[in-house]
């Protein structure tokens, strides 16, 4: 037996599959960070409150609660394969119903299409993550999995690109007068009225235009030939697979901290644009540190990828999750574009969270568990939807003691943050 013997991180026989399935990383990528602007968006041609507007939040990451469970049933009965078609035609009903909502010109029918879009994002994720670990040797499944999340960003700078733009430089609420006060405020009800059926349709025609573009996908996937991981496999009842994954106490703990390390996701790219406004940034030139943000995170999950070959993924994650605690603590005490500097640099050290967090919980799971375990993990996605409401309450509060109500909203990152720095020293510690 040859121990030296170097194992591929994909092998040649399901290259072309691994390539296919990378690409959706990107199309949920993608959706995540056209969407987080439109948080902002919203707030000012709706004329509603932050709290309110993160909503969107709410409407966005809710869906994938409330899917991920159905979806890893679905997994689990039929295949990897049906599961990714069947989240792609939500997917595409749910960008499509953009267009129906911006007629009607209802915030809610906006959330509600979001809500239905990230059902299908919850099939997708709890399907390809899973399939992704499964396509090749369990020792080189985490590196698999980075490398196929490293394309996820991706995704994500071309959503943040069209949101800059397409879709925040052309909304004619957001337009400044000389003062730099927004003019939108000033006009009567019926210009407001021409204005908001203006910018709703600049909101809706990329989520259209997605939803033909998932088709396409839709259409190429399901007339490729997907390796079938699960075949001939015999499962236990659901129920057994649930009491394991409860008594787990590194899968519980990994599933917490995930819900933590998507709230601080969320709350540093969707309020990256509040923190920016606060120093009297347009939202449009705003969008621009969003974009440097996830350049720098893109960059990062590459070099994150290359470090694990030498250090215990488990001790990289503490390390990040400390640095990412450094660089907050700046954003809450430093009022003035060095805390927006740091707020951006803050991206480096997320990189590597969600799919490292992601394949240490799982790492050791009985086949018969991984679906439903992926569940659980895609369902911590929640973190997203809950925090930034609550972070949307505090900058309404405009002051906070001596901070300024912005500023001192990014605790709640930084408590995530801390969550997970304990996450990684306890699976480096007691988890071994």
């Amino acid at each position: 037996m040859n121990t030296t013997e170097k194992i591929p991180v994909v092998s040649k026989e399901v290259l072309i599959p691994f390539i296919i399935i990378t690409s959706l990383f990107s199309l949920w990528g993608f959706a995540n960070d056209i969407t987080n602007p439109m948080v902002a968006a919203f707030g000012t041609v709706m004329e509603i409150s932050t709290a309110k507007a993160a909503l969107v939040q709410l409407a966005f990451y809710g869906g994938y609660a409330t899917m991920a469970i159905p979806a890893a049933l679905f997994v689990r009965k039929y295949s990897y394969k049906s599961g990714i078609i069947l989240g792609l035609t939500l997917y595409a009903i749910g960008a499509l119903l953009f267009y129906p909502a911006a007629e009607f010109e209802v915030f809610g029918f906006f959330l509600g299409s979001l809500y239905i879009l990230t059902f299908g994002l919850a099939f997708l994720e709890t399907t390809a993550n899973p399939f992704i670990l499964s396509m090749g040797d369990e020792r080189t499944a985490t590196q698999r999995l980075n490398l196929a999340q490293a394309f996820n960003p991706i995704g994500s700078l071309f959503g943040m690109f069209v949101a800059s733009k397409f879709i925040l430089v052309a909304l004619d609420s957001d337009k400044r007068n000389e003062a730099g006060e927004l003019i939108f405020n000033t006009l009567d009800e019926a210009q407001k009225a021409i204005i908001r059926t203006h910018d709703l349709a600049i909101i809706r025609d990329p989520y259209v235009i997605l939803g033909f573009v998932v088709i396409a996908m839709l259409v190429i996937i399901s007339i490729t030939k997907m390796p079938d991981t699960k075949k001939n496999k015999k499962y236990t009842s659901a129920k057994s697979s649930f009491q394991r994954l409860f008594n787990n106490g590194k899968y519980k703990e990994g599933v917490l901290a995930q819900l933590f390390y998507v709230a601080a996701q969320i709350m540093c790219w969707t309020f990256i644009i509040q923190y920016a406004g606060n120093l009297g940034i347009p939202k449009a030139e705003a969008q621009n540190y969003n974009i440097i943000a996830m350049t720098i995170f893109l960059l990062s999950r590459f070099v994150s990828t290359f470090l694990m070959k030498y250090v215990n993924a488990k001790k990289l994650l503490m390390i990040f999750a400390l640095c990412a605690m450094a660089t907050i603590s700046g954003v809450i005490l430093i009022e003035g574009i060095l805390g927006l500097y740091l707020l951006v640099a803050t991206s480096a050290f997320m990189s590597l969270m969600f799919p490292t967090i992601y394949g240490i919980a799982l790492d050791g799971l009985e086949e018969d568990d991984t679906a439903l375990g992926a569940a659980g993990l895609v369902m911590a996605i929640v973190g997203g939807a809950l925090m930034p409401i609550l972070q949307g309450t505090l900058i309404d509060m405009e002051s906070i003691g001596p901070f300024s109500g912005v500023n001192f909203s990014f605790i709640l990152p930084f408590i995530c943050f801390c969550v997970i720095a304990f996450y990684g020293y306890r699976t480096l510690k007691v988890y071994k």
